[in-house]
């Protein structure tokens, strides 16, 4: 299991790419998905000047990355406890969006089996026992349904910040970074058409 979890890992990285500092982005400074915000709260001065910067971001190695992924964002909120067919699409948004990861899939859960989950992004016994009996349910197209749930939240905060729209839709109109990543978790037939994204991003002028 535990070349598995570092393959996951090591994905996500791919998936990040290097430095970025987009203005637009909350996460400020980030390499291969670790943000400059993580650095702070972490303490990761790598440069040893006494302060987290952009410079210290820059000296983040794909190895530090997978570790603080594994130790952080998979076996902390504990995604370690999921059907492992789930743990993938979790980790991935655990690392994107911190709780919000949790909170999508107890939602998810709630309406696919009643699961009567708070949605506090806490994957504990409670929710990874729902998540069991869903995907003995459901099998694969809970983990679609995850992915969807995704793709959506990823829409929803596009609407509310126009700052952010970048991220869900390219400049020519095409589905964004946000929006091809939530549907690399889910099955081709739930891709939305390029027809579809317009429509769905059509209000943002």
């Amino acid at each position: 299991m535990s070349n598995c979890i570092e393959a996951m890992a090591r994905h996500i990285v791919e998936r990040e790419g290097g430095y970025v500092d987009h203005p637009n982005d909350p996460g400020g400074a980030t390499k291969y998905g670790v943000t400059i915000h993580t650095m702070r709260r972490l303490g990761l001065d790598l440069d040893g000047d006494g302060d987290v910067d952009a410079a210290d971001v820059r000296l983040v190695t794909v190895e530090r990355a997978v570790g603080l992924f594994i130790d952080r964002y998979y076996q902390k909120p504990g995604i370690w406890r999921l059907p492992e067919p789930l743990q993938p699409a979790v980790f991935d948004m655990q690392v994107n969006a911190g709780s919000h990861a949790g909170r999508l899939l107890q939602a998810v859960l709630n309406r696919a089996c009643n699961a009567d989950l708070a949605t506090d992004g806490i994957i504990g016994p409670g929710t990874a026992s729902a998540a069991e009996r869903a995907y003995q349910a459901m099998g694969d197209l809970l983990v679609d349904a995850y992915a969807i749930e995704r793709r959506d939240y990823y829409y929803r905060i596009a609407d509310r910040r126009p700052k952010l729209r970048a991220f869900a839709r390219r400049r020519d109109g095409g589905k964004g970074g946000w929006i091809r990543r939530a549907e690399e978790f889910m099955s081709a037939q739930f891709h939305y058409t390029a027809r579809q994204h317009h429509e769905r991003t059509a209000a943002w002028a």
